[in-house]
C-alpha cells in the first residue's frame, strides 16, 4: 500500500508540475502533446483505480470489525468530501477562465515588431564585433613586428589608440604575457577557457560574444600575432571590450520577450486541454490525499513497534543502515530516534573501517602495477634479508623466474650467487646508508652481463627491511667502451697516417741515391733495409685505414635487403678460396631492414675471421645459414677452427682483442657496431667438439601497406 500511494502521488507531483511549467515553455509540451495527454490518461485511471481498491479494502476491514476500521473510514469520507466539493467548485471556474484567457494572450503584429527589434540588436552586435576584430588584427600586425619586451611597452599604447578597455597577450598554452586595461579596479584580464585557447590556435582568430553578469555583454577577440622569422613562439592578443549597458539591457529584454511570447504560441493549440486535463487530475489527487491520510492516521501508533522490530532484526543479520524514525514527543518517538542514532554511529563506523581498507588495498594494487611495469629489477628483502618481493623487471634482467629464491635469504640462494653476495657485502659495508655498485655475471659462452645495483633501507615505519633496485647497462657500459676506442683509433689514425708517406719517400730516394754507389753486401744490406721499411709502413697503413673504417663508420642508410642475394655477391669473391664455403640458405628468407653496403663487410669480415681461423686445418670449411625468426631474420657462420679462447671470449667484440698472430683486432668490433646500428644482435659461441659459431639477428622490413614503401635492394645500389 506504501509503495503504492508513493507511486500515485510521484506520478501525480510530475502532472501538477508540468501544469506549471506548460505556461513557461509551451514550444515543448505543444510537439509532445500527445504523449503528455496519454500520461494525463494513464495517471488518472491509475489513481482511480487504487481509490477504488482502497474503498475496498476499507469495506473489507469494516465488515471484518477490524480495529479502527470505523475511524479509518470515517477519516477518508471527510476528507475525501473536504477536497472534492472546492476542488470541483475551483476546477469548473478555471476551465472557463484559461479557455477564455488564453485566447487574448496573441497578436500577429505584436510578433513582428518582437522579431524586427531582436535582428536589430543582433546586428548592432554583429557590428560591434566585427569592429573589435578589426582593430586586433591592426593590433596584432604591429606587435608582431616588436620584440617581447617592446609589445609589453606598446599594448597599452596600442589598447589607447584604438579605444579598447582591456588588451591582453597570451602564450599558446593561456599564460598571461603582458596585459593593459583602462580600468583601474580589475588589474588582470579575463582569462580565455582552454576551449577558447584550442579554437584559437586552430583557426588563429576567434570572437565570441559574451554575457557578464545578467544582463551585460562583453565582446572578447583572440588573434595570433605570428612574428616573422623561424623558432619564435606565436602568441595570441585578447580584446575585450564591453556592450553598451543600455543596448546590452535592450537586447536581453527583446530576446527575452520574443522567446516567451513564441513559447506561449507554440503552445497555444494544446495549452487549453492540459491545463484541464492537470486540473481534472488536482481534483482525483486531492480524493486520493484524503483517503491515503486515514490510513497514515490509523497506522501511525503502530508505526514506531513496527520500525524497531525491522531495526532489530537487521542490525542481527549484520545490516546498520539507519532505521526510519518517528519524530513525535511521546516516549516511542524518542526510542526511535535514539535507535536510529545508535545504528548511524555504527554505520559510520563501519563505513570508515570499509573505505580504509579500500585505500590500502588501492595503494597496494598501485604499487604493484608500478613495480610490474618498471623495466628496472626491484627485490625487496626483510630485515634478515630474506626475500620477500620481486618485480617482473628482474625477471626479465636475470631470465630467471626465481623459484626457490622467494623466502629464502641471500646467502642460502640455490642459484643467483653472485647477486645474492654482491647484495650481502654490501649492506654489511655500508650498513644504513644508501650504495651503489657493478657487478658482471659470466654467462657460458656468451658475454658477460653487466648489473648497476643500488640498494638503501627501508623505514623502519613501514616494517623495515630493505630495497635493491638494478638496470641491465651492458649495451650501455659497451656503447660507451665502443665510443672510446673510436676517438682512440681516431686520434691513432689522425697521429701515425701523417708521417707513413715520408717515411716511405725517403726510404725509397735512399734506395734510388745510394743504389749505383754501393756494392756487394753494403748493396744487399740497403736493399734488405728499404724493402724492411716500405713493407712495415705499408702494413702500418693498412692499420690506419681499419682505425679509420671503426672510428669514421658512416650511420646506416636502411632499406629492404635480399640478405640471401647479397650473401650470393660477397661469395663470389671467395670462389677462389682454399677454404670449402657450405650454403644452406633459406629459400622463405623475407627482406631485412639495413645498409647493403654495411652488412656485406659484416659477410665478408665474417668470412676472412672463419677463413684465417682455418689457417692451419687439413680440411678447413665454412658453412654460411639464413633462416626466418621471430620478426627476425638470423645469419649464421660457422667454421672448424680452433674456436676463441675462454679468457677473450667475453671481449671478442672490444677493439685489438685478437688471436691471430697479425691484424689489429677490429674485424669483429666493426660487426658488433654495425649490427647495434641495425638494431640487431650477434653472439658468439665456441662449437663442439671445434669451431666457432657467429650468430646475427636483424630485423625485418616493413611489408609494403604497412608502414610505408620498401625498397628492395640487393647490392646497396
Amino acid at each position: 500500500m506504501k509503495s503504492l500511494i508513493v507511486a500515485a502521488a510521484s506520478f501525480g507531483g510530475i502532472l501538477l508540475f508540468l501544469l506549471a511549467s506548460a505556461s513557461a515553455n509551451t514550444a515543448l509540451f505543444a510537439s509532445h502533446y500527445p504523449w503528455l495527454l496519454g500520461l494525463n490518461a494513464i495517471v488518472a485511471l491509475s489513481l482511480l483505480a487504487l481509490i477504488s481498491w482502497q474503498l475496498h479494502v476499507l469495506w473489507q476491514e469494516h465488515r471484518a470489525q477490524v480495529f479502527g476500521s470505523r475511524l479509518k473510514l470515517r477519516l477518508m469520507l471527510m476528507f475525501g468530501l473536504m477536497a472534492v466539493l472546492p476542488g470541483v467548485l475551483i476546477y469548473a471556474v478555471s476551465v472557463q477562465f484559461v479557455t477564455k484567457s488564453i485566447e487574448t494572450w496573441f497578436d500577429v503584429r505584436v510578433e513582428k515588431a518582437l522579431e524586427a527589434g531582436l535582428n536589430l540588436g543582433r546586428s548592432v552586435l554583429d557590428s560591434l564585433l566585427e569592429d573589435l576584430a578589426a582593430k586586433a588584427q591592426i593590433m596584432a600586425l604591429e606587435l608582431a613586428e616588436r620584440s617581447e619586451a617592446q609589445r609589453r611597452v606598446d599594448l597599452n599604447r596600442l589598447r589607447e589608440q584604438h579605444g579598447v578597455q582591456s588588451a591582453a597577450l597570451f602564450s599558446t598554452s593561456g599564460e598571461l604575457l603582458a596585459t593593459a586595461t583602462g580600468d583601474l579596479a580589475t588589474l588582470l584580464p579575463s582569462q580565455p577557457s582552454d576551449e577558447q585557447m584550442r579554437l584559437a590556435r586552430k583557426e588563429r582568430r576567434y570572437a565570441v560574444i559574451e554575457s557578464s553578469g545578467e544582463k551585460d555583454l562583453t565582446l572578447r577577440v583572440l588573434i595570433a600575432v605570428m612574428p616573422a622569422g623561424l623558432g619564435v613562439d606565436t602568441r595570441f592578443l585578447q580584446l575585450i571590450d564591453a556592450v553598451p549597458s543600455a543596448l546590452a539591457v535592450n537586447a536581453d529584454r527583446v530576446q527575452t520577450v520574443y522567446a516567451d511570447y513564441q513559447e506561449l504560441s507554440l503552445g497555444r493549440e494544446g495549452l487549453t486541454r492540459i491545463y484541464a486535463m492537470t486540473l481534472t487530475l488536482t481534483v482525483l489527487l486531492a480524493l486520493f490525499t484524503a483517503i491515503a491520510l486515514a490510513f497514515v492516521l490509523a497506522r501511525r501508533l503502530s508505526a514506531p513497534l513496527s520500525i524497531l522490530a525491522e531495526g532489530t532484526q537487521a542490525v542481527a543479520a549484520g545490516d546498520y543502515t539507519p532505521r526510519q524514525a518517528v519524530y513525535s514527543r511521546d516516549e516511542l518517538g524518542v526510542l526511535t530516534r535514539s535507535f536510529k542514532q545508535m545504528t548511524s554511529q555504527l554505520d559510520e563506523a563501519r563505513r570508515d573501517n570499509e573505505r580504509h581498507r579500500s585505500e590500502l588495498e588501492a595503494a597496494r594494487a598501485y604499487l604493484e602495477s608500478i613495480l610490474a611495469n618498471l623495466s628496472a629489477g626491484v627485490l625487496v628483502f626483510d630485515r634478515r634479508l630474506v626475500l620477500r618481493t620481486v618485480n617482473q623487471g628482474a625477471l626479465n634482467i636475470l631470465t630467471d623466474d626465481f623459484d626457490g629464491l622467494l623466502g629464502e635469504s641471500t646467502e642460502h640462494w640455490p642459484r643467483q650467487q653472485v647477486v645474492g653476495g654482491a647484495i650481502s657485502r654490501a649492506f654489511v659495508e655500508h650498513e644504513r646508508h644508501e650504495w651503489q655498485e657493478e657487478i658482471e655475471l659470466d654467462h657460458a659462452g656468451g658475454l658477460p652481463q653487466i648489473l648497476l645495483l643500488r640498494g638503501t633501507e627501508l623505514p623502519t615505519e613501514s616494517h623495515g627491511g630493505y630495497v635493491v633496485v638494478f638496470d641491465d647497462v651492458t649495451r650501455l657500459v659497451a656503447a660507451q667502451r665502443s665510443a672510446a676506442w673510436g676517438e682512440v683509433a681516431r686520434r691513432l689514425a689522425h697521429e701515425i697516417k701523417n708521417p707513413l708517406t715520408p717515411i716511405q719517400l725517403s726510404a725509397e730516394r735512399l734506395q734510388m741515391k745510394l743504389a749505383d754507389h754501393l756494392s756487394g753486401a753494403d748493396a744487399e744490406m740497403l736493399d734488405r733495409a728499404t724493402r724492411t721499411i716500405i713493407t712495415q709502413v705499408q702494413a702500418m697503413k693498412r692499420m690506419v685505414n681499419d682505425f679509420s673504417d671503426y672510428a669514421r663508420l658512416p650511420a646506416p642508410e636502411l632499406a629492404a635487403v635480399d640478405l640471401n642475394a647479397l650473401i650470393a655477391e660477397v661469395l663470389g669473391l671467395y670462389e677462389t678460396s682454399r677454404v670449402q664455403i657450405k650454403r644452406k640458405l633459406s629459400p622463405k628468407l623475407p627482406l631485412v631492414l639495413g645498409d647493403a653496403t654495411q652488412l656485406r663487410q659484416i659477410i665478408h669480415n665474417l668470412l676472412r675471421n672463419a677463413e684465417d681461423a682455418q689457417e692451419a686445418a687439413a680440411a678447413p670449411c665454412i658453412v654460411i645459414v639464413t633462416r626466418p625468426g621471430e620478426n627476425t631474420a638470423e645469419l649464421l657462420v660457422k667454421d672448424h677452427g680452433p674456436g676463441f679462447p675462454p679468457e677473450i671470449i667475453a671481449r671478442v667484440f672490444e677493439p685489438y682483442v685478437t688471436t691471430k698472430a697479425r691484424g689489429t683486432g677490429l674485424g669483429l668490433a666493426i660487426v658488433k657496431k654495425i649490427v647495434d646500428e641495425h638494431h640487431g644482435q650477434i653472439t658468439i659461441n665456441n662449437r663442439q667438439p671445434v669451431g666457432a659459431e657467429v650468430s646475427i639477428s636483424l630485423p625485418l622490413a616493413p611489408q609494403p601497406g604497412f608502414g610505408g614503401r620498401s625498397k628492395k635492394t640487393p647490392s646497396g645500389t
